[in-house]
């Protein structure tokens, strides 16, 4: 599926963060701009090491007017021990059925250990105040991911 593009609108959604509440991307429109990323599965190293460095970097990401959300295909109760056990301060949402994925072109086969299988793609989309999307991220590095979004969001918005 393809990914929407630089410039255009970002994709509507509303899902569930890991309290059940809903939360939609004009909730933020024209207040902040959104960091969208979007992972494989909770509690995994590398989304963890991911997650953890967004959560130390909380102070810089409200600095720059922003919100970061962290989409995932889990359950919401999966989310909820996530967040828990790592004491992550922004929301994660429960994209459980992948619709959103497939909006944002970012679920389709992956290779692990030599299998071939369906999931997410790890990317981020950073999205203006306008709703715009102005960055997407394809090669993201978990231990760095952070910094790249918050140098592109000092740099560009």
């Amino acid at each position: 599926m393809k990914k929407p593009e630089v410039g255009k609108a970002a994709p509507a959604f509303t899902l569930k963060n890991q309290k059940g509440e809903k939360i939609s991307l004009k909730d933020f429109k024209g207040e902040k701009n959104v960091v969208l990323y979007f992972y494989p599965k909770a509690m995994t190293p590398g989304c963890t090491v991911q997650a953890c460095s967004i959560r130390d970097s909380k102070k810089s990401f409200t600095s720059k007017k922003t919100v970061v959300l962290g989409v995932s295909p889990d359950p919401v109760e999966k989310l909820e021990k996530f967040r828990d056990k790592e004491k992550l301060n922004f929301d994660l949402l429960s994209d459980d059925g992948h619709k959103i994925a497939d909006k944002y072109g970012v679920w389709g086969p992956k290779k692990f250990m030599g299998k071939t299988y369906d999931g997410i793609n790890r990317t981020t989309f950073i999205i203006g105040k306008d709703g715009k999307i102005k960055h997407v991220m394809d090669k993201v590095k978990t231990k760095t991911h952070h910094e790249d979004v918050l140098n592109f969001i000092k740099d560009n918005l």
